[in-house]
């Protein structure tokens, strides 16, 4: 088929501004995606409670592996080390790639999931960054500004089952400990890369 000169031409520099357009793209830093303060990210709803699981309603769950988190849009079971999750109150959960993000969700459910309020919430955990056990986030010590970065990139808060395990932990990589009502928004939005997560 003939094309006319001018419709060949028109048909070369959308090619060449896309390809141009796609370049610029990757050439951008990656905190120009910050920019976008994460309202660009879609995650998954919260995953129902599966009855013919055989586990009680309110326990811990596996983390599946297509999950992500609803602050951030990680896949938490990339990073079991440093995994939470939160079950409403009718079974259905959400998995977080670190306390940071657990704690951010409980502060603005409704900034991240529509359906529920933190009334909805039944119980939530993070996993023990030792044994992998996942204990209760209201019984757990975390600590602050240590020396191992999680999956942020950041110190994530690492979480103990008890607070031996987490004076342990401060004598060799650095930090504070806290518990849960230490997690102010105003703290989270320090540990939170580049403050991102105001509340």
């Amino acid at each position: 088929m003939h094309r006319p000169p001018g419709l060949r031409l028109a048909g070369g520099l959308t090619i060449a501004l896309a390809a141009a357009l796609l370049l610029l793209a990757d050439a951008q830093p990656a905190r120009d995606s910050d920019l976008f303060d994460n309202e660009l990210c879609i995650v998954a709803p919260a995953t129902p409670y599966d009855p013919a699981s055989g586990q009680p309603l309110y326990a811990p769950r596996p983390l599946p592996a297509e999950a992500r988190c609803p602050v951030c849009g990680m896949y938490p079971a990339r990073y079991p080390r440093w995994a939470a999750q939160v079950i409403f109150r009718d079974g259905a959960a959400h998995y977080f790639d670190s306390p940071v993000n657990l704690f951010n969700f409980l502060h603005k459910v409704s900034r991240y999931e529509r359906r529920y309020t933190l009334d909805d919430v039944a119980v939530s955990y993070v996993r023990d960054f030792e044994s992998g056990q996942w204990v209760e986030a209201g019984q757990a010590f975390f600590v602050q500004g240590s020396r191992v970065a999680g999956p942020m990139r950041n110190a994530d808060l690492p979480a103990f089952a008890n607070r031996a395990a987490a004076d342990a932990f401060v004598r060799q990589h650095r930090g504070t400990v806290l518990t849960a009502p230490d997690m102010t928004p105003d703290r989270l939005a320090s540990l939170s890369r580049n403050g991102r997560h105001r509340h």
